[in-house]
């Protein structure tokens, strides 16, 4: 028998689901807007799309005069941040790859998070498109690393904040009451082992 409570959070789940299948349908209107086609991991503009974008090209050389002398002064600062970050990806890589059988939690599809495709739009200059995997890449293995700590905090500890958190992450809403002592013994072995809404395909 389902409280109101579960009926009531159930109800909030089937919200999300109808705003990520309306978010899907905007972004699919947008690649008719912009005229390009995603075919599996490569994205295609139509021909006169991409002879058009290439006019739009900014030369590196007045890229490099219109930036502000500060951004060039710490653009050594920002890219210095890519060697945590590639240890990040490797460290989280290994730690799934060791625990996550063992704990019996689908892997994270790394292709899922970092997303390399902005640095392939053909009216941005050198510059630019490395600026644009940079920052793509980063961000990638954060919410990548992200959704493995998350799966791992399912699994040990699901249990919700007394207190609002800001940017839950995507398995927050599955964990259990704050202060539910008799629901976190009842159910914590279902909770942690719960994730059948998970594509479990090979990552």
């Amino acid at each position: 028998m389902t409280s109101p409570l579960d009926d009531r959070l159930e109800a909030l789940l089937d919200k999300i689901r109808a705003l990520e299948f309306e978010l899907l349908q905007e972004m699919k209107n947008k690649q008719k807007e912009f005229l390009y086609e995603i075919d599996k991991t490569r994205v295609r503009f139509q021909d006169e799309v991409t002879k058009r974008h290439r006019k739009l090209i900014k030369k590196v050389r007045h890229y490099l005069k219109d930036a502000a002398i500060l951004n060039v002064v710490t653009a050594p600062v920002i890219w210095s941040c890519l060697i945590p970050a590639v240890m990040l990806d490797a460290v989280m890589s290994f730690f799934q790859f060791v625990c996550f059988p063992v704990y019996n939690i689908p892997k994270v599809k790394r292709g899922d998070y970092i997303l390399l495709d902005r640095g392939f739009l053909s009216y941005l200059n050198i510059m630019e498109r490395l600026n644009c995997f940079y920052c793509a890449y980063f961000n990638g293995v954060i919410g990548y690393a992200r959704e493995i700590a998350a799966r791992t905090e399912q699994y040990w500890c699901p249990i919700k904040h007394a207190r609002r958190v800001r940017g839950v992450h995507s398995r927050y809403k599955y964990f259990l009451n704050f202060g539910d002592a008799e629901g976190y013994r009842e159910r914590i072995e279902t909770v942690r082992r719960d994730f059948s809404d998970i594509d479990k395909g090979p990552s």
